[in-house]
């Protein structure tokens, strides 16, 4: 004989709980999709600095306004103040430098150097962590600290730079 009436039947369904592997495994692909994500925009970046003419029509390398050549207008800054902005020469920087003109690139924008050495540095890694699936050469906690501290360094850079140039004239 069946009973009429169970526990069971007035209990509702409860939720499904994804098991700590099934949660590791999703943030896992995440984390490998954002990886090869970086790496691709950086190829990106790259890419446009070697379409970017950064000599001028005698040979001479530019310092400057070269991102016009991508559509985007001139600074601001400078056509409102008649100085440049921490930014200025960033784009001719790293149009030079992918040249191999370093000296060049140097005196456009030196923070610019430094960034796409950066870069090129970030791109490379975030290729080969994704290709891993896992962040290569940092320790377990510290991503955020490590990006932080390269972020606060370089925007320092970019305003001392700032500051000599407008000191300077």
């Amino acid at each position: 004989m069946r009973p009429e009436h169970t526990d069971m039947d007035n209990e509702e369904e409860l939720p499904k709980v994804e098991s700590a592997a099934m949660q590791a495994a999703r943030a896992g692909r995440y984390a490998r999709f954002g990886l090869l994500a970086v790496a691709a925009v950086l190829a990106c970046v790259f890419g446009a600095a070697f379409y970017i003419n950064p000599y001028g029509p005698d040979g001479s390398p530019r310092t400057m306004a070269t991102h016009t050549q991508l559509g985007m207008p001139p600074c601001n800054f400078v056509m409102m103040m008649g100085k440049p902005c921490p930014a200025c020469g960033m784009t001719t920087s790293f149009s030079l430098l992918v040249r191999g003109d370093v000296a060049a690139s140097m005196r456009a924008n030196w923070t610019g150097t430094i960034i796409a050495v950066l870069w090129a540095l970030a791109m490379v890694w975030a290729l080969a962590s994704g290709i891993k699936n896992r962040p290569l050469f940092i320790p377990q906690g510290r991503g955020e600290l490590i990006l932080t501290v390269v972020v606060g360094v370089v925007l320092t850079l970019m305003l001392i730079r700032w500051v000599g140039i407008l000191i300077s004239g």
